[in-house]
């Protein structure tokens, strides 16, 4: 059984990002030239995931609206025989009933706006993509949440995507501590227990969870104790740690890069690392970083 589901919370306010999002989604801030949301899409589809259920908040029309059809757009492409970004924008839109969209009422955090999708996703497995964390995978690999359902094809228990982080870093993310001998360089990881935001003298490993999982529905209950953790919201983590007493969890170490687009640095980071994949736009950004990075050698020399 593979997870034909996967849930998206893109109810977050983009605090980080303003004023860009003061009324703009933050989920529709471009990587490139493509909607952050829509590689998150992109990869749930690639993976075999048949439904995605959008878990939103207020004025977040502009993200239901970019997946839909536009019919005066799409004839003056037509008119113009513009025929590449027309089929660009069609293929923006999936066959009908497969974007499901649903309100969180009360910013409770993750743990919470997964738990408002509990009776769109039913009794099955399914999987979790945070459109904040942008996976490139490249050609040479195939997207991280496909590479997750062909393990969990065999394994058939949760899962979560980890990668190490600096130690100064667990703070900012759910760390998996493994049990003893499950480490090394193995593809999975078994858990022996989770810790969301570890100050860093007591993480009990790197591992930090990134926003990919699949996980089974049994988490719903468990989020529905509404039990807060570390910013008096309703974790992820936390109800993982607790489902764990049914059923073992797994970290999966995933072939891509993982980038940060919460936070300005890593989006910036996104943006220039995407841009170099295409080639008409690397040949033109590689002399114009040379130079930039040139001025900034001999302005720090100077200083």
């Amino acid at each position: 059984m593979r997870p034909r589901t996967a849930v998206i919370p893109v109810a977050g306010l983009g605090t980080r990002f303003l004023p860009a999002t003061k009324a703009m989604p933050k989920e529709m801030l471009t990587v490139v030239d493509k909607p952050l949301v829509q590689y998150a899409v992109e990869e749930a589809f690639a993976a075999g995931i048949e439904r995605i259920v959008f878990v939103t908040g207020r004025g977040k029309e502009m993200l239901a609206d970019h997946f839909d059809y536009t019919p005066e757009l799409e004839e003056t492409l037509r008119g113009r025989n513009r025929l590449d970004p027309l089929q660009q924008v069609r293929g923006l839109v999936p066959t009908a009933g497969c974007l499901i969209y649903t309100r969180q009422n009360e910013p409770l955090g993750l743990g919470h706006a997964i738990w408002c999708a509990r009776h769109l996703v039913g009794d099955a497995p399914f999987a979790i993509l945070l459109p904040d964390d942008l996976v490139w995978s490249g050609p040479e690999h195939a997207p991280v949440m496909q590479q997750m359902c062909d393990q969990f094809e065999s394994l058939q228990q949760p899962m979560v995507a980890i990668m190490e982080v600096e130690q100064q870093e667990t703070n900012k993310y759910g760390i998996l501590d493994p049990l003893e001998g499950s480490g090394g360089n193995a593809v999975l990881v078994q858990a022996k227990g989770l810790v969301e935001k570890p100050a860093p003298q007591v993480a009990p490993s790197r591992m930090a969870i990134i926003g990919r999982y699949i996980l089974h529905p049994d988490i719903f209950s468990l989020l529905g104790k509404r039990q807060t953790g570390a910013g008096g919201e309703i974790q992820l983590t936390d109800a993982m740690a607790m489902m764990m007493q049914k059923h073992p969890i797994y970290g999966f170490r995933f072939q891509g890069t993982r980038y940060d687009c919460g936070d300005k640095v890593g989006f910036q980071m996104a943006n220039l690392a995407l841009a170099l994949e295409q080639a008409e736009m690397r040949s033109r950004l590689l002399p114009f970083l040379n130079t930039q990075l040139g001025q900034w050698s001999v302005h720090s020399t100077a200083s």
